[in-house]
């Protein structure tokens, strides 16, 4: 069964149960138990809809827990050093933790909030992505610059393959065959063969190039220029530069307008890129590659990550220890939460 054909047939249960009693009563009893029917169902989705976000922290060694209705810090989970980037599992039920000092990644059981295991990423594990399937973890290894292929199964190191010096970005390509990694001080992201291991492409991009994303057809790839206060678009069937997206914000110097993390909507439509220390977060149309809006936020917009619904944005901000919840249709900030000392990227679980 299809998930929308579930959620229908789960509405519909819902109406027949609550709908059973309706009957037994007349008049304004029944219009009022008619009203509070509907209110019921109208509250439902919504209740379904809150969760959390995890928000690492380096200097803490914790992740705060941050309920995504209430917007407050209602708890934390201490981890390994120096956490840094976090992604979910294939199957949704566990999160993996970079931990720079600690060379590991903690694994994290989603449902009782306890590490289930720790997991060897090599030196200094900076950022990393997931094979589709879920077996494989590709790591970036900043002092070595090595990207390390992980089998999560065994938890063994399979390969390494050698890239520029600091690679930070890691990006899997939906059909696995490839993974993209960027190389801050060579300014170039790596084009890697997964069956080989093999570096196929050397491409060069914007100064110090650092986050990515990729359109949902796959046919671009979005490569955030650091020191370049850009972000390069390419075509991910030759590699031509199709476009370079500049950033300008208002009194603020073009040094200071420094992109690191980009997230996309599901649609492809929009792009939202922290501007480091310009304190914003940018707007971009992706067809017409132009900023649409700019939001100020808090001290050195560091990563960015979309509820589900993708009717919020949440910005880390690395200097000012918070969180900037932003409402993405009002383009406008709701709220900055504090979340520890120097957090890197908030992960979202709903």
């Amino acid at each position: 069964m299809t998930k929308p054909l579930q959620r229908a047939c789960t509405r519909n249960k819902r109406r027949a149960a609550l709908s059973v009693s309706l009957p037994l009563l007349s008049g304004g009893g029944r219009r009022k138990a008619a009203a509070a029917l509907a209110s019921l169902l109208v509250a439902a989705p919504l209740a379904m809809a809150q969760g959390v976000a995890y928000v690492s922290s380096e200097k803490d060694n914790a992740l705060a827990i941050v309920d995504l209705k209430t917007m407050l810090v209602t708890g934390s989970l201490a981890t390994c050093k120096r956490p840094r980037h976090l992604q979910r599992t294939a199957d949704g039920k566990q999160m993996l933790v970079a931990c720079g000092d600690s060379h590991q990644a903690d694994i994290i059981d989603l449902a009782t909030r306890k590490s289930v295991g720790k997991l060897a990423l090599g030196d200094n594990p900076e950022a990393f992505d997931l094979s589709p399937d879920g077996r494989t973890l590709y790591v970036s290894n900043e002092d070595d610059g090595v990207v390390s292929f992980i089998d999560i199964a065994s938890g063994t190191l399979s390969k390494t393959v050698a890239v520029g010096k600091e690679p930070e970005g890691v990006k899997v390509s939906p059909d696995g065959k490839t993974v993209w990694v960027t190389s801050e001080v060579a300014s170039l992201v790596h084009v890697i063969d997964t069956a080989t291991a093999q570096v196929v492409k050397h491409v060069k991009v914007g100064k110090r190039p650092r986050r990515m994303a990729l359109t949902p057809d796959g046919s671009q790839l979005w490569v955030t220029n650091e020191l370049g206060a850009s972000v390069t678009v390419l075509s991910t069937s030759d590699y031509r530069t199709l476009a370079t997206v500049k950033f300008a914000v208002k009194g603020v110097r073009e040094a200071d307008i420094t992109p690191v993390g980009i997230v996309m909507t599901r649609d492809g439509k929009r792009a939202f890129v922290a501007l480091g220390r310009a304190n914003h977060v940018a707007f971009v149309d992706v067809t017409s590659r132009q900023t649409t809006d700019l939001v100020l936020v808090g001290k050195r917009a560091w990563n960015v990550t979309l509820d589900r619904a993708e009717a919020r944005l949440y910005v880390v901000n690395g200097l000012s220890d918070d969180m900037t919840v932003v409402d993405v249709a009002a383009a406008k900030a709701l709220k900055s939460i504090p979340v520890g000392r120097v957090p890197y990227m908030a992960l979202v679980v709903e």
